[in-house]
């Protein structure tokens, strides 16, 4: 469209909204490599990578690009899914039957025109559809990972920096597992500040408090602006610069389980090892009773969302 020379778009970004029009952004300004915007509004497409273009740096050899058209995106090296067939407001699940069937139409153009790619699942809800997309593709479960958990983890260490009036810097293991959704879990007695535990420094209450806050961090938002794009956008781009420079970063992440954590058949937010070729280690961490039995009722929750799906 923009170039006379052949260009192999290895990051390709289906859905260019918010979201993904600022991973593109982030990953084109630094020059990680070619990427291309796929969007079935191709003028939207278009106009987000031509701005974003001028954000490319002299010294980049790489292009971004737009289209409509899903087979452009042969041979990708990493798939990013930010797709949505219409914006929630109360639920992330609002628009469940109709964003799983449109993520079981991406994995069938993904299998066949990049079946060896690295698939990063940001559409919400975001379990149910990293689950139906492994199902529907039947990559490796290590190699389709659902990225939102470590967003979730990232405002828990916010929420805490704030209670305790401490820099995020001194805080170690904030991590969220479980649903990307009213249910997920903080895992409090993992956290460190400056080496103590931080269930030696806040009550019972403020656990409840934290919590409540990090659950509906995206409703509070949403009082002050349409929607949220900075946070997640960061934290994708991270997972990509990270298997772009062959080094190994410890997430949040939801990928399909076989029996971690207890849960099977289920895709779910937790502890994981990224490296450049997908998960390379699922990592156990010690948890508490209580952060367990929330754990499994979040699990539940799950499952009954991936059932409760229409197969019409």
């Amino acid at each position: 469209m923009y170039f006379t020379f052949k260009v192999i778009f290895l990051i390709s970004i289906i859905g260019t909204g918010r979201v993904g029009s600022t991973i593109g952004f982030l990953c084109v300004s630094h020059a990680l490599d070619d990427v291309l915007f796929v969007n079935a509004d191709k003028e939207i497409a278009i106009g987000e990578s031509l701005d974003i273009a001028s954000a490319i740096p002299s010294s980049s050899k790489f292009s971004i690009s737009a289209t409509d058209d899903i087979s452009q995106i042969k041979d990708s090296k990493i798939v990013v899914i930010a797709a949505s067939v219409g914006v929630y407001t109360t639920d992330r699940a609002e628009h469940i039957d109709e964003q799983v069937k449109m993520i079981k139409s991406i994995a069938g153009d993904v299998k066949k025109y990049c079946p060896s790619a690295i698939v990063l699942v940001v559409s919400n809800p975001l379990d149910v559809l990293t689950y139906y997309f492994q199902k529907q593709s039947q990559f490796s479960r290590f190699k389709v990972i659902g990225i939102a958990s470590s967003l979730d983890s990232s405002r828990f260490r916010y929420h805490v920096s704030d209670k305790l009036s401490v820099p995020q810097s001194s805080i170690n293991d904030a991590f969220v597992l479980g649903e990307h959704g009213d249910s997920m879990v903080p895992i409090f007695s993992k956290v460190t500040i400056n080496g103590d535990s931080l269930l030696s420094k806040i009550s019972e209450n403020d656990v409840d408090e934290i919590t409540s806050s990090v659950r509906d961090y995206w409703k509070a938002l949403r009082n002050h602006k349409s929607r949220s794009m900075f946070g997640i956008a960061k934290n994708v781009f991270d997972v990509i610069n990270c298997i772009y420079a062959s080094q190994e970063m410890t997430v949040s992440a939801a990928i399909l389980l076989e029996n971690e954590y207890g849960e099977s058949d289920i895709t779910m937010g937790i502890p994981v090892k990224i490296n450049n070729n997908g998960v390379s280690e699922i990592v156990t961490i010690p948890i508490n009773e209580k952060e367990s039995e929330l754990l499994k009722i979040s699990a539940s929750k799950i499952r009954h969302q991936i059932l409760s799906v229409s197969t019409e």
